[in-house]
């Protein structure tokens, strides 16, 4: 399966060195070779940047390597492709708008037979991990028209992705730029309760106990 790399920080921070270690997963010391992309927030702009080739050959990802981004938010994957074929349509991390704010994300696993109903947000590749990212923000979209806090949001997001995880393995990390949610699956096969970690603050909000911030990778 493919895997994630996320931080958060209280502080603009550069995550050259953890980059650069997922780079080599992607067809060096791991078998992730069906792209990789990565996505570093500034304010409410984000910079993104994706390449369908294995991450350990790409010359983007050596670009990236060589320059040392500042953010406080940051999501970044590399593929092992299950469902879609491998293109730039389907590399993530994926982005939509939502309440003028960019909103990036990533998964990792496989979803059975997942068909969610066409409605605002459609997929543009043929991934069953767009396709649930879409299928989230139409969720989101119809339970608040409009923008609301994060306190609000969190429990229509963990129920989301509660009904995902139902059909298949569903990792993910979310972020609008002022946050960053995980829902991941730890080594030991266990599910981490999901955590929502505020950008540029030292504590985090969460629905329970979340993985620590800082770099966390799956």
């Amino acid at each position: 399966m493919c895997e994630l790399l996320g931080m958060s920080a209280n502080v603009p921070t550069d995550i050259v060195f953890s980059f650069t270690g997922l780079m080599q997963r992607g067809g060096g010391t791991g078998p992730h070779r069906d792209g990789w992309g990565i996505g570093f927030y500034e304010g409410r702009g984000l910079r993104l940047f994706q390449d369908p080739a294995a991450s350990v050959e790409s010359e983007v990802a050596r670009l990236v390597q060589r320059y040392p981004i500042k953010s406080e938010t940051v999501i970044g994957h590399i593929r092992q492709a299950n469902v879609g074929n491998v293109c730039l349509a389907n590399t993530h991390p994926f982005v939509r708008e939502l309440w003028g704010r960019n909103w990036c994300f990533a998964h990792n696993g496989q979803l059975a037979d997942f068909a969610p109903a066409p409605s605002f947000y459609r997929a543009v590749g043929d991934t069953d991990s767009e396709a649930a990212f879409c299928d989230l923000l139409n969720r989101v979209r119809q339970a608040f028209p409009e923008p609301v806090t994060v306190e609000m949001l969190l429990p229509v997001l963990v129920q989301a992705c509660a009904h995902y995880r139902s059909q298949g393995v569903f990792n993910c990390l979310l972020s609008n730029g002022d946050w960053l949610f995980s829902f991941l699956l730890d080594q030991a096969g266990l599910y981490h309760p999901p955590g929502t970690f505020w950008s540029g603050l030292p504590d985090r909000c969460r629905a329970d106990r979340g993985l620590p911030g800082g770099n966390l990778a799956q």
